[in-house]
């Protein structure tokens, strides 16, 4: 549970002791790690008011149904291979230029949330679509598409999600973000280095989820949410990130990317007489590898099941013997290590 928000007198009593510096220094970290959205609006409060760009109303500016029409025509170009190679519906100027419209389509579907809530969210989830296939498909001209768009991916997926809070409910919420979280969530984020000014400004689904699910039925409610999904996935009904690719890479992929947010669930569903949710969990068939068995091994421990659960991490270890969470998990339970995994965790104590 996050801490409670300080009072505005509270709040100026502890500004209070900084100096110029540190206040700046704290500022510049607000600005550097926020969303769009804050740096927009601390940069509204350090323009002068003199200078101030006078507000224009929402209505005047976005026509929304072309905003997403606009949305679905570059997502389908893109699809095509129409920014890679020879083809007349994209110039080769507009093929150079791709990132710059793309940016321009990102705020354009952002700006038409606040219109037309249902039909700007339409045009934002196109785009994290889009954004997402960009990890594995070579859409555009660009080693790392959404590095060069300065597009962070999880600031656009906590606004979409925001607004479906606000216009569906908790319930219709719910029954959209848990079978976008199983496609969109990154274990390494969204940019192909994994490093530079956007990545930095990443944060996994699992995480921000978190933050939104207040109370333990907020919590059980959408675990059943996500299990279906996962359900409909196992039987196919879902369409998956990467088709071509066979089912039994899918499913490791797909708990590697979500073991942050099964972790979560197991330690807020743990003591919460929801067994039967964590059992589905950590034995759906949408899953598979080491991290799902790394799960198993932590609901075991938590039943007593010492054995089970040293044996499961044991595996894990002999497939991946320098997983660092693994390693941890098995020094916490007294596991003995594989030799290969011994070696690694002697490598890393400095022994």
């Amino acid at each position: 549970m996050g801490s409670q928000r300080m009072s505005r007198e509270q709040f100026y009593s502890t500004l209070a002791p900084l100096d110029e510096e540190r206040l700046k220094k704290a500022l510049w970290t607000l600005y550097w790690r926020g969303s769009a959205q804050l740096r927009e609006r601390i940069e509204a409060e350090l323009t002068p008011d003199g200078h101030k760009p006078a507000a224009k109303s929402a209505t005047q500016t976005v026509d929304v149904q072309s905003v997403l029409d606009d949305v679905r025509r570059f997502v389908e170009l893109a699809r095509a291979g129409a920014y890679m190679a020879g083809d007349r519906r994209v110039s080769p100027k507009e093929r150079t230029r791709w990132r710059f419209t793309f940016t321009r389509l990102a705020e354009d579907a952002k700006a038409a949330l606040a219109v037309d809530a249902a039909t700007g969210a339409q045009a934002l989830e196109l785009l994290i679509d889009l954004s997402d296939e960009t990890c594995d498909y070579d859409y555009f001209r660009s080693d790392d598409p959404m590095a060069a768009a300065r597009f962070v991916v999880s600031d656009a997926v906590a606004l979409l999600w925001a607004t479906y809070l606000d216009l569906y409910g908790f319930s219709g919420f719910a029954e959209r973000a848990a079978p976008q979280l199983i496609r969109w969530e990154r274990a390494y984020g969204w940019t192909r280095r994994g490093d530079g000014p956007t990545a930095e400004k990443e944060t996994t689904l699992a995480d921000m989820l978190a933050r939104m699910l207040r109370g333990i039925d907020a919590w059980l409610d959408f675990t059943d949410r996500y299990l279906a999904a996962l359900d409909r996935l196992a039987e196919g009904g879902t369409r998956t990130r990467v088709p071509w690719r066979d089912t039994g890479f899918e499913r490791r992929e797909r708990a590697r990317n979500l073991a942050t947010w099964h972790l979560l669930v197991l330690e807020r569903l743990a003591d919460a007489e929801a067994d039967d949710r964590l059992e589905r969990l950590v034995t759906h068939p949408a899953l598979a590898g080491p991290e799902l068995r790394h799960l198993r091994a932590r609901l075991g421990w938590r039943r007593g099941e010492t054995d089970t659960a040293r044996a499961l991490i044991r595996d894990c270890l002999n497939e991946l013997p320098g997983h660092t969470q693994f390693l941890d998990f098995a020094g916490e339970i007294g596991a003995e290590l594989p030799e290969r995994a011994r070696r690694v965790s002697d490598r890393l104590s400095g022994r």
